[in-house]
């Protein structure tokens, strides 16, 4: 499975592309950030993430986008500004037909680190020991967007297997009230 990971941001904005299958060794693609100037308007910016974006799903081809899920912070304008990134990111995928997930940053951090309440400096070293990689990506943005696509393929598997369960359980449902509303108008 390849991946894209995107922590999503206006200024900084990390992407990162890994590809393999739980259980086994990760690849690295390619990591990197998009940027936009803070004094940009904001439509200018985003329009700067889109392109960045696509050239990175036009270069890597993925099977599935993860992206940060946008969680509340005490700043309201960083995390207009994290949303709007992030929907620059879905959008992007979606347009492609590309499935798009969604982690929590705690999510990720426990997924990779072991501890969902891990820094940035602990993401950096585990993403840079799972990967095989010399020195952590800079900056942590970098770092993240990997660490998002590291979780998703490990995770990916279970979140399937617990779909495809409820989705067996609804169909049980449904067949089971049918028969009985059959079986109510025989009598």
């Amino acid at each position: 499975m390849r991946v894209l990971g995107v922590d999503p941001g206006l200024t900084r904005c990390g992407v990162g592309v890994v590809e393999g299958v739980a259980g086994r060794p990760l690849t690295m693609l390619g990591v990197g950030v998009v940027r936009t100037a803070a004094d940009d308007d904001i439509g200018v910016r985003l329009v700067g993430i889109e392109r960045g974006i696509e050239e990175w799903l036009d270069r890597f081809s993925p099977e599935l986008v993860a992206v940060e899920r946008v969680f509340s912070q005490h700043n309201v304008r960083t995390v207009m500004g994290t949303a709007q990134a992030s929907a620059v990111a879905m959008l992007c995928a979606s347009r492609r037909g590309i499935p798009v997930a969604l982690h929590t940053p705690s999510e990720v951090k426990a997924a990779v680190t072991g501890s969902g309440r891990a820094d940035k400096a602990q993401v950096g070293a585990m993403v840079t020991r799972l990967l095989r990689l010399a020195a952590p990506p800079k900056p942590a943005d970098a770092a993240d967007a990997l660490a998002l696509a590291i979780c998703h393929i490990w995770r990916a598997p279970a979140q399937n297997r617990l779909q495809q369960a409820v989705a067996q359980n609804r169909l049980q449902q449904a067949v089971a009230q049918q028969a009985s509303a059959v079986k109510g108008r025989t009598r």
